[in-house]
């Protein structure tokens, strides 16, 4: 069985309880000759974690495989639907027969279980999560994913009372049945704090994709604005294994101490200023143009 993150076991469950098979077609499941099956032409790049590939095959090799892949018919042959590491398993073991559950299916259904199928997986990294659950929501919204981000970043603006714009019910009724299926993150924390992961640099996403950095590490390395040094940095954070902190403390050598010690004197002085002057109780005009800029502020930072 794949390793398991550290990711609370309710959470996890919650997407277990979606079975992808009904009892009736676990019941009827068949063996076909795994050269007839193919993956869709669509397939996203993806990286599967290596340990976890590794114990699943030597799971595959004592037990078989023990949860039939989802295949469809494809002109004389079948397309994979949901399975991938099994049925990579399999090939690496030289299985010629693989248990499947032939079900006809549209584009659009396969789509849906193989999204869903891949938000089961327990080695799944926070940029596969992220992306696997934009797919998830373009394809219920019927919108492509900038649309989703920015759809998303709506409703976060018209909660908050920052926009007039108004968001159709039904839109946000769809993403937070979504959200509360998965279990994972609420709409908000997704917003603030996963899709920022795909504005990173091509070296730290990639490093995330493959399992060998972890999300607050790379948050962190990101910071790094020089490419060379950001680069070097990675490099040593993966071959050594850096903790978070020797990692910032790293990065805070790399930074110009005058230029931090000025920033810091700066925002002193304007909480002191601000704290004196008691606007919100002596100038309440200017203590609402004030507080737009707080918001622009507080925007910028969940950026």
């Amino acid at each position: 069985m794949p390793t398991k993150r550290n990711i609370p076991s309710p959470e996890r469950n919650k997407l277990k309880n979606i079975s992808l098979f009904t009892d009736e077609e676990k019941l009827n499941q068949s063996s076909i000759a795994i050269e007839k099956i193919k993956l869709p032409s669509s397939q996203p790049r993806r990286y599967f974690c290596s340990q976890s590939m590794e114990t699943l095959i030597a799971s595959v090799k004592k037990d078989g495989i023990l949860q039939p892949l989802l295949v469809r018919p494809f002109n004389d042959e079948y397309e994979l639907v949901a399975g991938e590491r099994r049925y990579r398993a399999a090939q690496t073991i030289g299985l010629s027969e693989v248990p499947v559950v032939v079900r006809e299916m549209s584009d659009l259904e396969a789509t849906q279980y193989a999204l869903t199928e891949n938000l089961q997986r327990e080695d799944l990294n926070p940029v596969e999560e992220t992306e696997a659950i934009l797919n998830l929501l373009a394809l219920n919204l019927d919108k492509n994913i900038p649309e989703v981000i920015s759809l998303l970043n709506q409703i976060s603006n018209a909660k908050r009372g920052l926009t007039n714009n108004v968001v159709r019910k039904t839109d946000i009724d769809m993403i937070e049945d979504i959200f509360k299926t998965l279990g994972r993150l609420s709409l908000e924390s997704f917003r603030t704090h996963r899709l920022p992961l795909l504005n990173l640099s091509t070296d730290i996403l990639d490093s995330l994709r493959q399992g060998e950095i972890a999300y607050t590490k790379a948050i962190a390395l990101a910071k790094v604005k020089n490419e060379q040094q950001r680069k070097e940095l990675l490099s040593e954070a993966i071959s050594k294994n850096l903790s978070l902190s020797e990692i910032k403390e790293k990065i805070k050598q790399l930074q110009p101490q005058k230029e931090n010690n000025l920033a810091r004197e700066k925002i002193n002085k304007i909480i002191k200023n601000l704290n004196k002057s008691k606007m919100w109780e002596k100038e309440p005009k200017k203590w609402q143009r004030l507080e737009k800029l707080l918001d622009k502020i507080e925007l910028l930072l969940d950026e």
